[in-house]
């Protein structure tokens, strides 16, 4: 069981750049698409923004801001796995560390939910896909449904 966590965990922390870190401002996402070469679309909607960076290799991430400029949740699409090391930055992804997983499976998707965090992944090559948040960043009376 140890031996898959280290396995899960190296194959998180490799390949794909860094995007907009949870609990960073929006400014973070010009960066994200300079490093990714990709297109930036915003949109507006009631309670929040969407910022949709399409990358050139396929990639596509979701960033979700709150009025108050926080991302405060990401979801991603990708042909290879991203660098969760970096999209949660030090301290969520050392909390995604820690966390208890869900039920204990060689291969499937992995799912982290505690009260600070919730992380869900899964995929397989060239077809990734996940989406994580912080529910105390959630503005108002949010759904974290929103985040896909």
């Amino acid at each position: 069981m140890k031996k898959a966590i280290l396995v899960l965990t190296a194959l998180f922390i490799s390949t794909v750049p860094a995007w907009a870190v949870l609990g960073q401002s929006v400014e973070s996402v010009r960066s994200d698409q300079a490093h990714l070469k990709g297109q930036l679309r915003s949109t507006a909607l009631q309670g929040f923004s969407v910022q949709q960076i399409n990358s050139p290799d396929g990639t596509v991430v979701k960033e979700y801001v709150s009025p108050a400029g926080m991302v405060f949740g990401i979801s991603w699409e990708a042909p290879t796995m991203p660098n969760l090391a970096q999209l949660l930055g030090t301290t969520y992804f050392t909390q995604f560390q820690q966390a208890p997983r869900s039920a204990a499976r060689r291969r499937g998707p992995t799912t982290v939910r505690t009260d600070q965090l919730v992380v869900e992944s899964g995929g397989h090559m060239r077809a990734f896909r996940g989406r994580a948040y912080v529910p105390g960043l959630l503005p108002g009376s949010l759904s974290a449904e929103v985040i896909r």
